[in-house]
């Protein structure tokens, strides 16, 4: 979003400040997912009051994920309060202020992307799902795909101007259905989990990897209960799809998952990783996981502490639970208590730690192919972050001529030998 909005801008003949002080416009961009991320918007609502004090032209823009109940407040606080869904709308309403170019819709914006050889390629917006706890359909919309064609195009500029990593965006992506002009949709079965037929999504993969060029496909987010076996099979089989896979599942326990109206079980959901884990053996797994959800009690937080055991997350997003008015999660009492929720958010990391660094020793002693994304990191297609260093290096020179040498490695693929793992990350040699 953020890329999106600098876009527009730019193109209008604005350019970025080296600091906010010298700046006569900020743009807030919010997140609405939890409270905590509402909170520090009034501290950077004080931070910049200050400076337009000093700067009678400084204007001041909150847009993102924003809440109907917040956004009556916000407008008698910020000069603009503007839906990011309606950016081709922020021309009519900014004219008078501030010149901007107009664009035909968001999801056409073509941004400049800040890293050289990463992109994140938005193919949907808004979702359809209504989980109990997310604001996001109520904020961002109904799901609204992408037409193929755009991003098929989009992708090869990108891989022609030297970018890597695509990263496939959407709140669902496994719901994308942005279908090819002459392409037919294939029925889907009620029952997703069990299901052979071919998606819009797997069908974009597969178009995507017959991009020529070298370069690596992810994607985020999924949902279990899109996750078709179709989808597997592409991830298997296209080369440039890399075995990462972020599925969140958000409880252990049936009864919350259904009270968070996620409709899938606990038994669907191992299932589908166990036929991931069959197809893609290499496969690194994440989730996302929610502590403390209302009447989530002990009992059913234990599950959530076998699921771990039992899954071994490679990484996983762990999440205190806040209520967010206009949900149905709201109408609940949030009866487990704050330091409660902390101490299971404690449990489970500590679990994730172990389990982490017991799957990252897999990798010793393996020399695996490496994006470099700085002088002296980069990741592997698993999406693990590694340490580069050189062989034997135990003086700071050898680390400093480290960073002679990958300085225009930056962006490019090499091979390293892991010497070390972490739990959060792995070490490994270069030696060209």
């Amino acid at each position: 979003d953020s890329e999106k909005i600098a876009e527009v801008f730019k193109n209008s003949g604005h350019q970025s400040a080296s600091n906010i002080k010298e700046a006569d416009l900020v743009i807030v961009n919010m997140c609405s997912v939890r409270q905590s991320a509402v909170d520090r918007v009034y501290g950077l609502l004080l931070k910049f009051q200050k400076l337009k004090i000093k700067n009678l032209k400084f204007k001041i823009i909150l847009t993102g994920c924003i809440l109907k109940k917040d956004r009556k407040k916000f407008e008698k606080i910020f000069d603009y309060v503007l839906d990011i869904k309606n950016l081709s709308n922020w021309p009519r309403t900014l004219r008078t202020h501030i010149r901007v170019y107009g664009y035909k819709n968001y999801l056409k914006i073509k941004p400049e992307y800040s890293k050289k050889f990463t992109a994140y390629v938005p193919i949907m917006t808004g979702c359809n799902n209504f989980c109990s706890y997310c604001v996001v359909p109520y904020t961002r919309g109904r799901e609204i795909s992408r037409p193929s064609e755009e991003i098929i195009c989009e992708v090869k500029k990108l891989i022609k101007k030297g970018i890597k990593e695509i990263w496939l965006l959407g709140q669902n992506v496994n719901s994308y259905k942005g279908l090819f002009k002459q392409t037919k949709p294939t029925p889907q079965k009620d029952d997703r989990f069990n299901c052979e037929s071919s998606s819009s999504f797997s069908q974009l993969l597969r178009k995507i990897n017959e991009i020529p060029g070298k370069f690596w496909i992810r994607f985020t987010s999924s949902h279990p209960k899109d996750f078709s076996n179709d989808i597997i099979k592409a991830m298997k089989n296209c080369e440039k799809i890399t075995p990462y896979l972020n599925l969140p599942v958000q409880a252990g326990d049936d009864k919350v998952l259904k009270s968070m109206n996620r409709p899938y079980t606990i038994a669907q959901y191992k299932k589908l990783l166990k036929k991931v884990r069959k197809e893609i053996p290499n496969i690194c797994l994440s989730t996302d996981v929610i502590v403390g959800f209302p009447g989530e009690t002990k009992k059913q937080f234990e599950n959530t502490v076998k699921l771990f055991k039992e899954i071994k997350y490679d990484m996983a997003y762990i999440n205190r639970y806040s209520p967010r008015s206009g949900t149905a999660g709201a109408k609940l009492i949030d009866n487990v208590p704050a330091k409660e929720k902390k101490a299971r958010e404690n449990i489970l990391n500590e679990i994730l730690k172990k389990t982490a660094l017991e799957n990252n020793k897999k990798y010793l002693n393996k020399i695996i192919e490496v994006l470099i994304t700085n002088n002296s990191f980069g990741k592997t297609e698993t999406n693990k972050t590694v340490k580069v260093i050189t062989q034997n290096s135990k003086f700071k020179a050898q680390n400093h001529n480290l960073k002679l040498k990958t300085k225009n490695l930056i962006g490019c693929f090499i091979k390293i030998k892991i010497t070390d793992a972490l739990a959060w990350g792995l070490k490994g040699e270069y030696d060209k």
